[in-house]
């Protein structure tokens, strides 16, 4: 199984609008993520997207790859708190306002599912064991309904 990250530093965002976008992608495949970001109207998703596309292609350069890029799924996305810029903006009478830059490190794993191995000839599970309820349920006597009160006067 083959993991792969890729990390991109000090990106102009703060890390909890990345967040909401690295939780859009967790735990979907790489087409749908990138598909999702793609169409995200936030505009920390462009830099998210370049992020993937690296860890995509971090895990075709390791060893032991697959070659199917289909197999990768978005295992981690996180992103952490980079340093703030300090910033001073003039206020009225004399005062000074402090402006805080953020900045975001986004980091991305992708990894490669497991391939499910089918044993060829098999017989079908559904021939054995219990039978449905619905078949046990036909297969009983059907009972009488009982009569209802006003049914019983009459």
């Amino acid at each position: 199984m083959v993991r792969a990250q890729a990390t991109g530093k000090y990106v102009r965002t703060s890390s909890q609008k990345a967040g909401l976008v690295c939780d859009l992608i967790r735990g979907k495949d790489i087409n749908r993520a990138l598909s999702a970001l793609q169409f995200s109207k936030k505009s920390v998703a462009r830099d998210i997207a370049k992020v993937l596309r690296s860890a995509v292609a971090n895990a075709q350069n390791q060893d032991g790859f697959g070659g199917d890029v289909e197999r990768l799924f978005v295992s981690k996305a996180h992103a952490d708190n980079g340093p703030s810029m300090k910033r001073v903006r003039p206020a009225p009478m004399g005062r000074a306002f402090r402006i805080i830059k953020r900045t975001a490190h986004l980091t991305i794993e992708v990894t490669e599912r497991p391939q499910v191995v089918k044993a060829v000839g098999e017989p079908k599970a559904a021939g054995r064991g219990k039978a449905p309820k619905a078949a046990k349920n036909a297969a009983k006597s059907p009972k009488e309904p009982k009569a209802s009160k006003t049914e019983a006067k009459e």
